[in-house]
């Protein structure tokens, strides 16, 4: 035919069809040639997560008003101090060379996108005087919460200025808080101890205030048992709670503790005290050596005291199933001094003691310390809700002499002898050593608390005795509101 196709082109258009379509199918279905065409997921999308963080810097950026090149993303998370009142770090790193003698050990870490959120997110963090870096100019270990993360050691830290301190008037809280305590009232003039604020260093201790606390004790008793040193933590619990204002609602529940004072003695052995909103009971008994104490001859009124080294005193044992927090202590009782004028004879087992190491008054003191804490473990599983603390020794300044022969700590200036505490394990080896593999917990005070020498009630006590001053016991509002603290963020 004269206009048709021939059969040779014909089988050329076919065979150029069947190529261009194996071509296309291939092109489709090949893992290779697909590599080569980029994804638009790929080329056109922004992690969500570099969005956030870009969001944050510019926003920062905006409050601060810092140039580009001096702002970066750690200082944009931990510059926005704006709510707090803390007003100066008293740290450096020179500062812990020289007065504490001891080079610091920042531990650098390149910190996730995650973390820095959960940063962001932290009330402390946002708090910070100066953004948390390193003296490499890179961010610190991530700090979590104390109250979420116990693991963390809230012994190790710093001591830091607040403005927004103290927690109670030191001219209030006359219900609860000793005249002879409250250093307000005295001819003392510097303050400066009241406006420090502990700050552990890996993690960050939940802000403490009287509402929150009686809500985590609602419905539970807390009973502190010790020393004198125990009622000075105990007032100022109740301090704390209060915020030192008069609480005709706070009911006395002495009684039912048998918490009275007896006929011919000076105060009774302990107080009881509960708030009816949460019916949260928070009571103090005063045991100075934590042993069971039985009159030898109960029909002599000047009869000699056995002192059951291995026995809990009567109250802990009579009282301890109406207890959900327990925080004991002792320490400052355990001289010879204070045993023959008390008339205590040490028992073991019943019988007076014989053993030449126990008979000293460090191996006493020890003794009683294990003997005590492994007793409190033994009755963790029968009452499972109960959280059980002993309570590190709290130090004593005397410089120069003892209480008796002329000792003094007329120091005023806050931390004057350091301001962190950098070791990882307790200043009170004895006490750690006592809790160890029990349930019972170490509330670890004794390192933090030996910075604050200015803390005393030194010379400005109100029944002083000329040339004796008290370097055992603290001003309130002071340090032991620290210990408070950092109990709360136990529960």
């Amino acid at each position: 035919m004269k206009g048709g196709l021939k059969v040779p082109r014909i089988s050329l258009i076919l065979i150029g069809l069947v190529c261009a379509t194996v071509i296309i199918l291939a092109y489709v279905k090949s893992p290779f040639l697909s590599y080569w065409t980029p994804s638009q997921d790929h080329v056109f999308q922004i992690s969500p997560d570099y969005k956030v963080k870009d969001e944050e810097v510019l926003t920062e950026r905006n409050r601060s008003g810092q140039s580009e090149e001096n702002t970066n993303f750690v200082s944009a998370i931990s510059n926005s101090s704006t709510k707090d009142k803390v007003t100066e770090e008293l740290i450096t790193n020179t500062e812990i060379e020289g007065s504490a003698g001891i080079p610091p050990s920042f531990t650098q870490k390149g910190e996730d996108l995650k973390a820095l959120e959960e940063k962001n997110s932290s009330r402390e963090q946002e708090n910070e005087v100066a953004a948390p870096v390193n003296s490499a100019g890179g961010p610190i270990e991530h700090l979590t919460s104390a109250s979420k993360d116990h693991g963390c050691n809230s012994a190790k830290g710093r001591w830091v200025t607040d403005d927004s301190r103290p927690l109670y008037s030191g001219f209030g809280c006359k219900r609860w808080l000793s005249g002879m305590w409250a250093c307000r009232l005295t001819q003392r003039t510097d303050f400066g101890y009241e406006k420090l604020r502990w700050r552990p260093r890996d993690c960050e201790m939940e802000e403490f205030t009287g509402v929150k606390f009686l809500k985590r004790m609602e419905n539970k008793t807390l009973a502190f048992i010790g020393d004198s040193l125990g009622r000075q933590q105990f007032q100022s619990l109740m301090c704390m709670i209060t915020g030192g204002k008069d609480r005709p609602d706070v009911l006395d529940v002495g009684r039912e503790y048998g918490l009275v004072k007896a006929r011919h003695a000076v105060r009774p052995d302990g107080w009881a005290y509960r708030f009816p909103s949460t019916q949260t009971t928070i009571l103090y008994y005063w045991s100075a050596s934590l042993c069971n104490l039985r009159p030898i001859n109960a029909s002599k009124r000047a009869t000699d005291y056995a002192m059951h080294l291995d026995r809990p005193p009567a109250f802990l044992s009579r009282y301890l199933p109406r207890f959900d927090v327990l925080v004991l202590n002792t320490g400052h009782h355990w001289n010879r001094g204070k045993l023959n004028a008390n008339r205590w004879v040490m028992y073991v087992g019943g019988v007076p003691n014989t053993n030449r190491k126990i008979a000293d008054i460090a191996g006493a003191k020890n003794f009683t310390m294990h003997s005590i804490i492994k007793w409190v473990d033994s009755q963790l599983p029968k009452y499972p809700g109960l959280k059980a603390f002993y309570r590190s020794i709290s130090p004593r300044h005397f410089f120069n002499g003892d209480w008796n022969s002329g000792g003094t700590c007329d120091n005023t200036t806050p931390l004057s002898g350091g301001k962190e505490v950098v070791q990882d394990e307790s200043s009170d080896a004895g006490a750690a050593r006592a809790v160890k593999g029990t349930g019972v917990k170490l509330l670890d005070i004794t390192a933090l608390s030996q910075l604050r020498d200015e803390g005393h009630i030194s010379r400005y006590s109100i029944k002083s005795t000329p040339g004796v001053q008290d370097c055992l016991h603290w001003c309130l509002p002071g340090v032991p509101d620290t210990w408070n603290e950092i109990l709360f963020a136990q529960l």
